[in-house]
């Protein structure tokens, strides 16, 4: 691996920039040793040092095999700042629009891989025993939103109708996702969220996610980028 040294006089002073600095020589290299980064950067390694522990303590960066490389907090913003390219206030406002008109906790997310990573979630705390976040993610199979996209696609998973799936949970919350469509070349899907004496299996209460649904998709389709793969 070639390092390169930087100099004192390109070396930033500003905290920001200095880990903007630390950060950016992974663009290039997947793995850095703290001798490596130091050298790279022209960051003194005592600075270099204290910089790297606080971010891996952040997620930003995380230790492996002796060295460094980009942490999982980092990759979450990542993936959520690609997907969110293709959204804007249009669709937040079809998922607020949902989330007052049913009363339940409604959540965007894209089939990422294996997993659903949350792109927004609308209503609902901690104290309501949801934790979800925009940018934490669930194995498709165990999400209802991951449901809905692999029932289009004809996997069976208690679905009542293609692209529409129920399930719950045993904290005692029940949920109806709906897919929507592609965004920047992966699939996507909503879903509603709520105490299991609240929601029924049943298309009446499937409707209104059906619909926002395919209001989403629809206003997808006409203003999205194309995929970025």
């Amino acid at each position: 691996m070639s390092i390169a040294h930087g100099s004192d006089e390109s070396v930033p002073s500003a905290v920001v920039d200095r880990v903007a600095l630390v950060v950016g020589v992974f663009r290039d290299h997947t793995r850095l040793t703290l001798t490596e980064v130091s050298r790279l950067t022209g960051i003194p390694r005592t600075s270099t040092l204290r910089m790297i522990e606080r971010l891996v303590r952040l997620g930003w960066l995380r230790r492996v095999d002796g060295g460094y490389e980009l942490g999982p907090s980092l990759a979450e913003i990542g993936a959520l700042a690609l997907y969110r390219a293709g959204l804007d206030a249009s669709v937040t406002s079809l998922l607020s629009e949902l989330h007052h008109s049913t009363g339940h906790i409604v959540h965007m997310g894209v089939l990422d891989g294996r997993d659903v990573l949350y792109l927004h979630k609308v209503g609902g705390t901690s104290e309501h025993g949801i934790m979800t976040r925009a940018g934490s993610r669930v194995p498709a199979r165990s999400s209802t939103i991951g449901k809905a996209i692999l029932s289009a696609a004809g996997v069976a998973h208690r679905i009542g109708d293609r692209g529409v799936a129920f399930g719950s949970c045993p904290t005692g919350f029940s949920c109806i996702g709906a897919r929507v469509g592609l965004l920047a070349g992966a699939e996507v899907g909503i879903s509603v969220t709520a105490p299991s004496g609240d929601i029924r299996f049943d298309r009446r209460d499937a409707a209104p996610v059906r619909m926002a649904a395919a209001a989403i998709g629809q206003y997808l389709s006409t203003v999205a980028p194309p995929s970025p793969r």
